[in-house]
């Protein structure tokens, strides 16, 4: 047993790392630049190279030594051979700070500026292409000229401080030190965010998973105790209608009939438990009919089984097989169907929290991926990730529990 903890223990971290490196490469294509996401398209140059060197994206992606840089504007190289071995004006869109640059030229004309005293101070770097050059600290580069110019567009790039020093790894070390990052949307930490919200939304999926589970499983329980009868068919043909009934329809049915017609429960808001009454009817009425149907196929499975036969041979009561012998040995495809659902806990029900206005970390994750705020959203899908891996860990464990007969390897 400890052996298989152990090494279940030991597969969280390259699944962990996987997810992480996936999460990272779908944002990058995907979701395009938070920068001008959250300042706009009207923003200039300077105020999004500033967001990118806060929160860190003006980083490589997993590795990288140089980074290309948003300081050039779109001037191509004149294709004139006699033009490109003149001084040609370098289309820089804002005054680069202190750091390391690297500029596809052969030889280059700084014009610096120091930030305190106002001094000017023009630099010449002559060399191979591409050239590298460095800005002092206190110092800027207002402008750049450039010669010995080969290719037909400008690239400027700059300088990390070393192959490592790139968001992947670094939103890794900020993991191992606890810190989740920092949110551009709620301009707080991510750890704040998250516990935020995750009360309410554990307030609203906990007795959802309860409630559905425990009424799914007594009604699985009758309709398999009294199988063929109209009871069970009748429970089967509720069950049917609550499957073929959209999700949007029961909410938006309870928000007009019991909330706004009849006013028996509030319609917005989460200012107390009494506003999570309607939800949670919802959220379980909406799943009650499929789980009706699993559960009662799991326990009709095992009803037919040989051992029943000899329980009832025995003497045994009706109720005591039931509720004893059957129930018991169909909990382990109940588990591995309850344990599908205990990951959503954590993130939340989006959309019973987005309707019924819940501050809950499935609204959250909404706001963040509308708002490109990548680190809420990095710290969600992680978490989720490791909390699906925790629950599938405790659901092998269950599985030797429940049945002596199941080695853990």
């Amino acid at each position: 047993m400890k052996r298989f903890i152990l090494s279940r223990i030991f597969q969280v971290l390259p699944t962990t790392v996987g997810v992480l490196i996936l999460t990272f490469l779908l944002f990058h294509v995907v979701a395009g630049s938070p920068a001008e996401i959250v300042l706009g398209k009207n923003a200039t140059a300077e105020a999004l190279a500033d967001f990118d060197a806060r929160f860190g994206y003006d980083k490589p992606l997993l590795l990288g030594r140089w980074t290309a840089i948003r300081a050039l504007g779109r001037v191509a190289v004149p294709t004139d051979k006699a033009l490109q071995d003149k001084l040609l004006q370098v289309p820089v869109t804002y005054a680069l700070p202190a750091g390391t640059y690297r500029l596809n030229a052969g030889q280059l004309l700084i014009h610096l500026k120091e930030d305190a005293t106002g001094v000017t101070d023009d630099v010449l770097v002559d060399g191979p292409s591409p050239v590298d050059f460095s800005i002092r600290e206190g110092w800027k580069a207002v402008t750049l000229q450039a010669s010995k110019v080969t290719a037909t567009v400008f690239t400027l790039q700059k300088k990390n401080s070393h192959w490592l020093d790139s968001q992947f790894m670094n939103y890794c070390w900020d993991l191992l030190r606890g810190n989740l990052g920092f949110s551009t949307e709620y301009q707080q930490p991510v750890a704040t965010v998250l516990r935020q919200g995750v009360g309410p939304s554990l307030s609203l999926t906990i007795p959802i998973l309860l409630g559905g589970t425990i009424l799914g499983v007594m009604l699985g329980l009758f309709c398999a105790a009294w199988r063929g009868g109209t009871m069970d068919r009748l429970v089967l043909l509720v069950s049917t209608v609550l499957m073929s009934v959209n999700y949007v329809v029961w909410v938006l049915a309870g928000q007009f009939i019991l909330a706004f017609k009849l006013r028996l429960f509030p319609l917005w808001g989460f200012e107390s438990a009494f506003y999570l009454v309607l939800p949670i009817m919802i959220g379980i009425l909406s799943g009650l009919g499929r789980d009706i149907r699993f559960y009662r196929a799991a326990i009709l499975d095992e009803i037919y089984k040989p051992y029943v036969r000899t329980a009832q041979a025995k003497g045994l009561s009706h109720a005591r097989i039931l509720f004893t012998h059957v129930l018991r040995n169909s909990l382990i495809p109940i588990v591995t169907y309850i344990s599908l659902s205990i990951p959503f806990l954590f993130t939340g029900s989006l959309m019973l929290e987005s309707f019924f206005g819940i501050p809950g970390l499935g609204s959250v994750s909404l706001n963040a991926i509308h708002a490109s705020d990548m680190a809420v959203v990095r710290a969600v899908v992680v978490l989720g990730a490791l909390f699906y891996q925790v629950v599938n860990l405790c659901t092998d464990l269950c599985y030797a529990w429940l049945d002596p007969r199941v080695r853990l390897k």
